[in-house]
């Protein structure tokens, strides 16, 4: 490896993968403590499907009326409800 030419992120991942977890040198790394801002999924976008759905009239009437993104409104809805079954 040419000593002036930095290494890739690819090359870094591999050096670090060969070294045990307690030869890693975390000393730049602050550790977090506080949690409270932290957003969970924030990153985390799951693959959208285009579906033909019939909804009451009412329901679909009331998302539109509450929320601009009404579609993912309902998503959202939908969501929780699945993990309320969990």
């Amino acid at each position: 490896m040419n000593k002036n030419r930095l290494p890739t992120a690819e090359e870094q991942m591999v050096t670090l993968k060969q070294k045990a977890d307690k030869d890693i040198d975390f000393s730049d790394i602050p550790e977090i403590t506080d949690w409270s801002d932290m957003v969970r999924g924030k990153f985390y976008r799951p693959i959208k499907r285009q579906v033909s759905l019939r909804i009451d009239a009412d329901i679909l009437d009331w998302f539109k009326n509450h929320n601009p993104q009404y579609q993912t409104a309902i998503n959202t809805a939908l969501r929780q409800y699945v993990h309320a079954q969990q």
